[in-house]
């Protein structure tokens, strides 16, 4: 076992591996113990899963087809990657719909015994691109995995069902030889998640090893392998986290800095139902989580934690925040801190649930009845979903008021490297709680400088006010029709929310501070613009990024910012919301606009042409 030599070992600086394969494949565990290994050797990496919509589609079909992008490598990663270099096809369908991302002269990994007349029926092959020369342009490695997995667990008495299941194993063993990966991490996931049955333990076992066997054993994979060596990272305790995960832990950490118990009113929603599942997961450090019957129940019962003290959470996709729209308006109307997590899905209504986009931002800027401004926080990568989690907790706790946090599919679903920090090296968060019997307690007194007003908790003596939709008395909070206290209270609501920029970090240029082209971007396509960026400047073009966290406010230096380059550009994954939002603000200045509204995310290679088009018309 494992006693063949291996040919040539190539050394790779980055890769592009994407396995895909049915919905019923198993594929999404598959990358995430690729992703888990790459973690173990060190490499930075980011991660793009791409499933269906349909809960079961037709097996064999293109429809059908569920695949896992992973980008890692010894440098920085900023994205998933664009083509791959190596692409993992469990059966014909996966094959025709992912081979136009495969780099020419890629590899290719193909389980032969699926390759059979019904099954290229099905994914629209009329003749079988092993047979001709679809695939002449490309490594092919034709495995029989299918069988060989039959064989390998033959003696274990276990049935066909469970054996085809498993075939993915077999696959991610062809991969840890390729790339000299360790097993550990796949074999700890195992006795983890089917402890109770040692069967599938030793089956799992067996099958992967199998695979890794067999590429020892063909000289078309054992003549080149490739290493890739561990990135220069900080010292520190690290994870493979997803955006979800950490979106969670930022407000498991906020509760924690701040004192505040954690509320989550939440009804289950593609693609943010794992920030539920997750916190429900820790009641050891006080989380309370709530699976309301609806949408409206989850807001309104952390509008109701709020009210008695908890950092109070809600979160939901696209449709889900509509549906919170009057309750969002409750939440500011009562000035009370409650963050709305909005995990972006592709739309209109349902849409599709499984791809992502950057369609909410004029809903949650402004998808409101009356005067109702909230802020809005955008996450960038799949880690730092975790400190704005953070930030977002302290800026609705401190300022007294709704903060709509914005992901996406992308970000909740894909995974990176993550720095584990300590708590106590984060930001403090200081609630303004009002003291028992303080004699100077009015409601709806403000802070001269943040025009917040205090929180009184229920049931502290001496603290007894009324609470409402209903407009309030400046001051005093009573019940008000009164048209210029109404317009009185308008304007501090609006005002409290952006004097919040006083308090954010102003907003960071990536390259020279004057330039020819401004790339402007938010949300969750940090890493490709940074990419397509960086190459840019690395070929002499006097190109910056400016990438936007805040979104309402915006950093008091933006109009600086502005004006200090020829050309703006603003690339968004909708048909132009965030670029609207500037013109709004900034009418000065002139903003071309590059949209993508596939379910896709940005390739560097799109971008990096339409950024070189505009700098040659200088």
């Amino acid at each position: 076992m494992m006693t063949a030599k291996r040919g040539k070992v190539v050394v790779l600086d980055n890769v592009v591996v994407r396995f895909a394969g049915d919905s019923g494949d198993g594929i999404q565990l598959t990358g995430s113990l690729f992703s888990d290994a790459a973690a173990i050797a060190g490499n930075d990496f980011a991660t793009f899963p791409d499933y269906p919509a349909e809960i079961r589609a037709p097996q064999g079909t293109v429809a059908g087809v569920s695949g896992f992008q992973i980008h890692f490598g010894h440098r920085h990663i900023f994205t998933s990657g664009d083509m791959a270099d190596v692409l993992v096809a469990m059966n014909p369908a996966p094959l025709k719909l992912n081979l136009k991302w495969v780099k020419p002269g890629g590899t290719i990994i193909v389980d032969t015994d699926m390759f059979t007349e019904k099954t290229l029926s099905k994914a629209g092959f009329d003749v079988s691109p092993l047979d001709d020369d679809t695939l002449a342009d490309y490594n092919v490695i034709r495995a029989p995995i299918s069988s060989l997995t039959k064989k390998s667990v033959e003696e274990m008495d276990l049935d066909h069902k469970t054996v085809m299941k498993s075939r993915n194993m077999f696959a991610l063993g062809i991969m840890f030889f390729l790339f000299d990966r360790k097993f550990k991490s796949a074999d700890d996931y195992f006795e983890e998640k089917f402890r109770s049955n040692p069967l599938v333990i030793e089956s799992n076992k067996k099958i992967l090893r199998a695979g890794y066997n067999y590429a020892e054993s063909i000289e078309a994979l054992r003549s080149v392998t490739y290493r890739v060596e561990p990135a220069s990272l900080a010292r520190g305790t690290y994870r493979n986290i997803t955006g979800n995960l950490a979106t969670a832990w930022g407000f498991l950490a906020a509760s924690e800095r701040s004192g505040r118990p954690l509320f989550l009113g939440s009804y289950p929603i593609t693609p943010a139902s794992e920030i539920l599942q997750e916190l429900s997961k820790h009641k050891s450090l006080g989380a309370k989580v709530f699976q309301a019957e609806d949408e409206i129940a989850g807001i309104v019962s952390a509008i109701g934690a709020s009210f008695a003290g908890s950092l109070a959470i809600t979160s939901t996709s696209g449709p889900g925040l509509s549906l919170k729209s009057e309750a969002i308006g409750l939440a500011v109307m009562t000035e009370l801190p409650i963050v709305i997590v909005d995990v972006q899905r592709a739309g209109p209504s349902t849409g599709m649930p499984t791809k992502s986009e950057q369609s909410d931002l004029m809903q949650a800027l402004f998808g409101r009845n009356g005067e109702a401004p909230v802020i809005v926080i955008a996450a960038s990568s799949c880690s730092n979903c975790f400190y704005f989690a953070y930030i977002s907790a302290k800026l609705a706790l401190e300022h007294m008021t709704p903060v709509i946090l914005l992901t996406d599919g992308y970000l909740a679903n894909g995974s990176e490297v993550f720095r584990i920090p300590k708590v106590a090296d984060l930001p403090s968060i200081t609630p303004p709680l009002v003291q028992a019997d303080d004699p100077d307690y009015l409601p709806y007194r403000r802070d001269p400088e943040k025009l917040n007003r205090r929180w009184a908790l229920p049931g502290t003596p001496g603290l007894r006010h009324r609470i409402g939709g209903l407009e309030k008395e400046d001051g005093i909070g009573n019940v008000s029709h009164d048209p210029e206290n109404h317009q009185i209270m308008c304007e501090y609501r609006a005002g409290k929310v952006q004097r919040v920029a006083r308090y954010l970090p102003k907003q960071e240029v990536i390259g020279q501070d004057k330039g020819d082209l401004l790339v402007i971007s938010w949300g969750g396509t940090f890493g490709v613009m940074m990419e397509a960026v960086l190459d840019l400047q690395k070929q002499g073009h006097k190109i910056s990024l400016a990438h936007f966290n805040y979104i309402n406010p915006l950093p008091i230096n933006t109009r600086e910012i502005l004006g200090n380059f020829k050309k703006i550009i603003v690339p968004e994954l909708n048909l132009g919301q965030f670029v609207w939002y500037l013109r709004m603000q900034f009418q000065e200045f002139r903003f071309e606009q590059f949209n993508k509204i596939q379910g896709l995310p940005f390739m560097v290679s799109e971008l990096t042409s339409e950024f070189r088009r505009l700098l040659k018309e200088d």
